[in-house]
């Protein structure tokens, strides 16, 4: 499999055995087949949003393999510039196109996370329209100026390391996935967060061939287009997608929920009207008794999480709970990335 070289925007730029081979590699990596594969490699980490596991899991990753990550919290410190022909006599510190080229002499991949929705505030932050937000200016534009792997940390649209985490997990707890329920439910949370998240897992699930439902609120329906490419990877998996507005309906018979909260399009720019909304569905909530009509269903977050807001603390703490395995996972798959686009084969 070689696919050295190449951006990791999101899974669905890769085949559906591409990321069979990842996921089985993340598995074999995690049995305990490591080698010190990346020597004398480094990654360039920019970081233009909180982080704990991705920045963690992604540093140990290097570690493991033999290479170094450098960690530059790009945040309220350093300024680029996207615009061409733009005249820099503003705030703007350095056009993007000679850091990308830079970091490209230094590093021999960049992992970008850059996504308007992430703060560690109290409250939701303004942005601009969801049209604006899914070009994903940023990490875009170093992928089109450097001469490197770009590997999404997370962006507006999509974060496919979770995504990658979340199919090893499946997998190494269902085995066979084929026809498997999953379930990814909305979740009341007291902020608008990206749809990145959710994009990425119930792509995952997808790619897995599972019978994918994904249940939420009336008003909070995922990009149209993002969806029919979902559809399209559940098709070729063998598996299916279909959308409701019942958790307990969703939930019945399936052996995989994963709950995670996003914003709704239409308020994207709005958030005191979205606000207004979202207070009246607190009982977006997963508890025990939901979980009770699954078929003994594992349960998933991605994390951070808002305990018993998004989830009763019954549900996380409970032995169906594989949200720490999840998260270690996350480590594991981006060994496999990483291995896979900067490393020899193994």
């Amino acid at each position: 499999m070689n696919l050295q070289g190449k951006h990791y925007y999101t899974t669905l730029d890769y085949s559906l055995s591409e990321i069979q081979y990842l996921v089985d590699l993340a598995l074999m990596m995690k049995a305990g087949t490591v080698k010190k594969s990346l020597e004398g490699k480094n990654l360039a980490m920019l970081f233009f949003n909180p982080s704990l596991r991705t920045r963690v899991s992604f540093v140990v990753a290097m570690q493991k393999l033999g290479g170094v990550a450098i960690d530059l919290p790009i945040k309220d410190s350093y300024t680029f510039e996207y615009g061409n022909g733009t005249v820099m006599d503003k705030g703007t510190i350095e056009h993007v196109k000679d850091a990308a080229g830079v970091l490209s002499k230094y590093c021999d991949a960049l992992a970008i996370r850059a996504s308007e929705l992430i703060t560690s505030s109290t409250e939701s932050v303004e942005v601009s329209d969801w049209e604006t937000l899914k070009k994903d200016k940023i990490i875009k534009s170093f992928m089109e100026y450097t001469q490197v792997p770009v590997i999404n940390m997370e962006s507006n649209v999509y974060h496919p390391c979770q995504g990658l985490g979340d199919a090893m997990t499946i997998k190494e707890k269902l085995g066979n996935t084929k026809g498997k329920k999953y379930v990814l439910t909305w979740a009341y949370h007291p902020k608008a967060l990206p749809m990145a998240t959710p994009n990425s897992q119930i792509l995952a699930a997808c790619d897995l061939g599972m019978e994918v439902v994904v249940t939420h609120p009336p008003g909070w329906e995922l990009d149209p287009d993002i969806v029919k490419k979902m559809s399209h990877r559940a098709k070729n998996a063998g598996g299916s997608l279909g959308f409701n507005d019942s958790m307990e309906k969703s939930f019945y018979g399936s052996q995989v929920v994963c709950a995670k909260s996003w914003g709704a399009l239409k308020y994207y720019g709005n958030w005191s009207e979205e606000k207004k909304l979202r207070d009246q569905l607190k009982h977006w909530i997963v508890t025990k008794e939901k979980m009770s009509l699954t078929d003994n269903a594992i349960f998933m977050h991605c994390l951070p999480v808002r305990r018993n807001v998004e989830v009763t603390d019954e549900v996380l703490d409970s032995n169906n709970s594989v949200i720490i395995d999840e998260a270690e996972n996350r480590m594991w798959a981006q060994m496999a990335l990483l291995q896979t686009l900067l490393g020899r084969k193994l």
